[in-house]
């Protein structure tokens, strides 16, 4: 039974305030790394004490550069997202979960809520309905049939996956206040709701569904600013241009991760 897990550093324990993540020369950057590994390797932990075989961990954040595999639980394999996707395209993943994940852009009180660029993109849609990031990993792993069963991040976070996964196991570590600040609990206890949700969401292998949705896909991205439109156009031409601020893209099969972004 192999796992994979997925990591981002907004939704990590610890991590309660926005200079934790903007400042990467910061002692609290530092910190937010050092609990990175904390929860990821709780989880890995929960996962092999559920039945798990191989648990494949990704450093999924920024240019991943966050996550020390010195570090990490020595029975979990480090892998990017080049070796990621292959695996799953070849059919050697079995259950995937999310490690400090954040809502998605526009959810009131969701710590760091944003899609992939919190600066230049506004609002990612699929198929007329407001998405973030765990729809995008869900909705991969969902096209080869692998089911998402785990989140661990902040109470929004949680609550999204809830509404969009339904069967799923939520380890929440903190509370946004607004966007940029959180209360998050003691390291201790988010590491053990970690460990937990982990481990429950390995008895879900039989009965969780994968995620899907009706294909074609009508993926929309709104930009903040035209210009930030106007450079999706220029690398990617072959979109479809809606008005000043909103770039399209029809996916008729998903093949890769890349076919749900917009980089």
């Amino acid at each position: 039974m192999t796992v994979v897990l997925m990591t981002d550093l907004e939704g990590i324990s610890g991590v309660n305030d926005i200079s934790m993540i903007t400042d990467e020369e910061g002692a609290g950057y530092r910190y937010a790394c050092e609990r990175l590994i904390a929860d990821t390797n709780a989880a890995v932990s929960g996962c092999f004490d559920g039945g798990a075989t191989r648990v494949l961990v990704i450093d999924g954040h920024g240019a991943a550069h966050n996550m020390d595999a010195s570090k990490l639980d020595p029975r979990a394999e480090k892998v990017d997202v080049a070796q990621w996707i292959a695996l799953t395209r070849a059919g050697e993943a079995d259950l995937f979960m999310e490690i400090g994940a954040h809502a998605k852009p526009g959810t009131q009180n969701g710590f760091l809520d944003h899609v992939q660029s919190s600066v230049k993109w506004f609002e990612y849609t699929i198929n007329g309905k407001s998405y973030g990031e765990l729809a995008q990993g869900g909705l991969f792993m969902g096209a080869f049939g692998v089911p998402f069963v785990m989140v661990s991040g902040d109470e929004a976070a949680c609550e999204e996956a809830r509404s969009l996964l339904g069967t799923v196991e939520c380890a929440v570590v903190k509370k946004g206040i607004g966007r940029n600040r959180a209360d998050c609990l003691e390291d201790n206890i988010a590491e053990e709701r970690i460990y937990t949700a982990a481990y429950n969401a390995m008895k879900l292998r039989d009965t969780a569904r994968p995620l899907t949705m009706a294909m074609p896909l009508d993926i929309r991205l709104t930009h903040t600013r035209t210009d930030y439109c106007e450079e999706t156009m220029q690398r990617h031409p072959e979109f479809a241009r809606l008005d000043a601020r909103t770039t399209q893209r029809i996916v008729q099969k998903i093949e890769s991760y890349s076919d749900l972004l917009f980089w």
